[in-house]
């Protein structure tokens, strides 16, 4: 054997990566009888970096898998990139100064698609540096030609049973993005605001009303008070009129209201919130509208037309407070709805609009949440909690430039729908004709394209169908669908993992996956979240180029699902010296199994078996974790059983044998045995975490040994359970013990650790005395001591877990 002295990690790593691809060794096999196991991930989006949070998410599943791959699963670990909607749109306006509507649709679609794939290949080499294992020839991207197949299909099925539905409604709108948004999309901030305290007046008499939103005042469709609220109680019936406006509203009961906010009353405007749509339709009002689509008010605004919204509000404050309207202001900070991608705060305008209908299965999409099984199972709470507090169906189309088209045409008559054929998509009505000549409906031959695109959810709520050739290949598809497991954030439960849900429902009527692992973020070393704009981001690539990869996926497997992980240098170096160690403690190890032959039968030393012992419970203690996606228990377990178990206590104790002909050959031939077995087991246990080394290894001495062409489809460990003997471990747990003892006082007594000992006097009772006679000779060459007694003389030492007393003399 020839193997070098320093283990190259970055030349080591690379060819790996290289080898594992060009080999096919993660190859799906889609002839194979062996059991199938699947991983449905989340397609990186490609307007942005891989950051250190992608790595870790990626890396802990990729354990997973590599696990599974070893027990002999045949693997489909399909692998995409997400190159649609809005966010790839402001990718490609930054990055080459063009803005969409300086170009013509489809000018800037193609310029979207030829941008989004040249980012999508540069990310894909930083994918592949983490050593992840996916099969690299099953790759998509949610634009490509079949997902706009499989997401036009999939919204044409939903429209024929009824589900996707067209219709003017107040909607979610982003203004600065110019587009329609779904609920998913919202998330709540804490901004500062002013309560302002206006005078409506009724019956001649003053009615303070409290508001944020002033601007609104001309679209007050009516005030509304706590049908408990004894200071209104006679106003039900009555109108009030606006300020300013002069516009007369109804006076009405609601429990909705806060009789503790403000003045108790409150206006109702279409619509400054939820709550205002909310009443709307509970108490069939008029709808005015008085926003447009990018934050202006209308000419029902009167003379505040043509002006942003924080322009009209501070103009009407000031006309309301020269007219004496205006009775108090209050600054606060409130809770507002944006749009989680800008940041901008959300407003309610009526548009039309495609939904998906699903209002009325929340309790199949609580039963769907309960036959999942949630690692961590904590996390079910957070897609239950979002399923009960849904307020509106899924708004699925957006008013942008760049996304998978409606496959829909209106007549210009009477706007009846033509739906797209199956056979003809994907299609572009813009630029396709429809599949009929005349409307069915009034005859008319005009027809005119639906310009609006899908939500990008829309279609990455398919990627197991798009995946797995769904309406393309059936054999397929039902041999692998449902998918064995789905990894993501815990911050896209509500997002992609409820949306996905909801496709697997309604298509398949059932779950798309068996089981579903949620990981948490990655935070600074002082524990705070990271953000570009606090300029505390890491880059994997910079840390991969530092370190190296193995040690890199060393520290992502510290967490434990679910949980949040501080970014610690500390703990990549300690992956970088388990490389190290691994390859220092093989190489001793190899070099002495130069030669050696596993069928040679031998006689096993007592201290062979102890390790044997604990090595076995170790595998079935690791087989265990995995199977319950516990990889960072594996990675803690083993840890500690290599550097402390083996390298500190084992390959100490075993060197005499190895150099000492004295010891005989049989006792050489049990301590490769063990070498051979213990070695190569931990070997297998550690690739799914740190698979470079574990392959470097391999092939140094191992590939040929098994004739397997890589660790990684090699078989995983199996618990040999006739090999674990509590006595025996009881007796070397005690010999290490003293070992251990001897050795720490030495240190004290500043002498080497190979210095001479004349002899150490056991003080103990008889079964340990008896026990340790056992392992005096391993004793004797390890601590290099001439002679061991028992007897009652005085005491030097007691060690440390079983509290036996020695006594050295030097």
């Amino acid at each position: 054997m020839n193997i070098p002295k320093r283990y190259e990690v970055k030349e080591a790593e690379r060819r790996w990566q290289v080898f594992w691809e060009t080999e096919g060794v993660y190859k799906f096999d889609p002839g194979s009888n062996d059991p199938i196991y699947s991983l449905d991930t989340p397609p990186p989006t490609v307007s942005g970096n891989m950051h250190i949070g992608h790595a870790m998410a990626y890396i802990q599943a990729d354990t997973i898998m590599r696990f599974q791959r070893m027990q002999g699963k045949n693997i489909f670990y399909p692998f995409g990139f997400d190159n649609n909607g809005l966010a790839t749109e402001l990718y490609v306006e930054k990055k080459t100064g063009k803005m969409a509507e300086e170009m013509s649709r489809q000018e800037f679609i193609e310029l979207c698609l030829k941008e989004s794939e040249i980012a999508a290949q540069r990310m894909l080499e930083d994918w592949k540096s983490l050593g992840i294992s996916p099969d690299w020839d099953i790759t998509y991207r949610t634009i490509n030609k079949w997902s706009r197949k499989t997401s036009q299909r999939s919204f044409i099925l939903l429209h024929n049973n009824g589900r996707a539905y067209r219709k003017h409604e107040p909607t979610v709108w982003c203004s600065k993005c110019g587009t329609a948004i779904a609920q998913v999309e919202t998330e709540d901030k804490t901004l500062p605001s002013s309560f302002y305290d206006i005078t409506f007046k009724i019956e001649g008499a003053d009615l303070l009303i409290s508001t944020t939103r002033p601007e609104l005042l001309p679209a007050c469709v009516a005030v509304f008070y706590h049908p408990n609220d004894e200071r209104y109680k006679g106003y039900e019936g009555k109108n009030a009129e606006v300020p300013l406006f002069g516009l007369e509203v109804p006076i009405m009961e609601d429990e909705a209201v806060d009789p503790e906010s403000g003045t108790g009353i409150v206006m109702c405007c279409t619509a400054g919130d939820s709550t205002d749509v909310e009443w709307w339709k509970t108490h069939n009002l008029p709808w005015i509208s008085v926003i447009d689509e990018h934050g202006r008010m209308k000419e029902q605004a009167g003379k505040y037309a043509g002006m942003r919204i924080k322009k009209a509000r501070s103009a009407i404050v000031a006309d309301l407070d020269e007219q004496g309207l205006l009775k108090g202001k209050k600054e606060i900070t409130h809770t507002v709805n944006v749009h989680e991608r800008c940041g901008t705060a959300v407003e309610y305008i009526m548009t039309k609009q495609w939904f998906i209908k699903y209002l009325d299965l929340k309790e199949r999409f609580l039963d769907a949440s309960a036959k999942l099984n949630w690692y961590p199972p904590y996390m079910k709470a957070r897609y239950d909690n979002w399923v009960m507090g849904l307020k509106w169906d899924w708004c699925i189309s957006r008013q942008r430039y760049y996304g998978i088209p409606f496959p829909v045409w209106y007549c210009e008559e009477c706007d009846f729908e033509v739906i797209a054929d199956d056979k003809d998509l994907p299609v572009d009505p813009t630029s396709d004709a429809p599949p009929i000549a005349k409307c069915p409906k009034c005859g008319c031959d005009r027809f005119k394209p639906e310009k609006d695109v899908l939500d990008t959810w829309a279609t990455s709520s398919l990627t197991p169908q798009i995946a797995t050739k769904w309406k393309e290949d059936d054999a397929f598809f039902n041999k692998i669908y449902p998918m064995s497991l789905r990894s993501n954030g815990h911050d896209i439960i509500t997002f992609w993992l409820f949306n996905t849900v909801v496709k697997g429902l309604l298509h398949e009527n059932q779950v798309p996956w068996k089981d579903v692992i949620i990981n948490g973020f990655v935070l600074d070393p002082k524990k705070a979240k990271m953000s570009k704009s606090k300029g505390n981001v890491i880059q994997p690539q910079g840390v991969i180029e530092r370190y190296s990869a193995d040690a890199l996926r060393f520290w992502a497997c510290s967490a434990k699902l679910g949980e949040d992980l501080p970014y610690e240098e500390k703990e990549i170096r300690r992956g970088v010296k388990i490389v190290n160690k691994l390859w220092n403690a093989s190489k001793f190890a190899l070099l002495h199994l130069e030669g050696y032959d596993l069928n040679n039968g031998c006689e096993l030393e007592l201290m062979d078996k102890w390790l044997l012992s604990k090595l076995n419970r170790l595998i079935g203690e690791c087989t265990a974790s995995f199977n319950e996606y516990e990889f960072s228990t594996v990675k803690k377990d083993m840890e500690n059983f290599f550097w402390h178990t083996f390298c500190d206590s084992y390959l100490e104790m075993v060197k005499d044998r190895l150099y000492n002909t004295e010891r005989g050959e049989e006792a050489k031939l049990s301590a490769q045995y063990t070498l051979y077995v213990s070695l190569l087991a931990m070997l297998k246990m550690m690739a799914p975490i740190q698979p470079h080394i574990t392959e470097e290894i391999y092939h140094a001495y191992f590939a040929d040994k098994e004739n397997c062409k890589s660790i990684h489809i090699s078989k995983w460990p199996e618990l040999d359970a006739a090999m674990i003997d509590t006595e025996v471990e009881e007796i070397g747990d005690k010999t290490v013990d003293v070992i251990s003892a001897v050795r720490k006082y030495k240190t004290l007594n500043k002498k080497a650790l190979n210095a001479q000992v004349s002899r150490i006097l056991f003080k103990c009772d008889e079964e340990t005395k008896e026990q340790l006679k056992s392992t005096y000779t391993d004793l004797k060459a390890t601590l290099h001591v001439a002679k061991i007694e028992s007897g009652d003389a005085g005491v030097d030492i007691i060690t440390e877990k079983y509290g036996l007393k020695l006594k050295i003399d030097f």
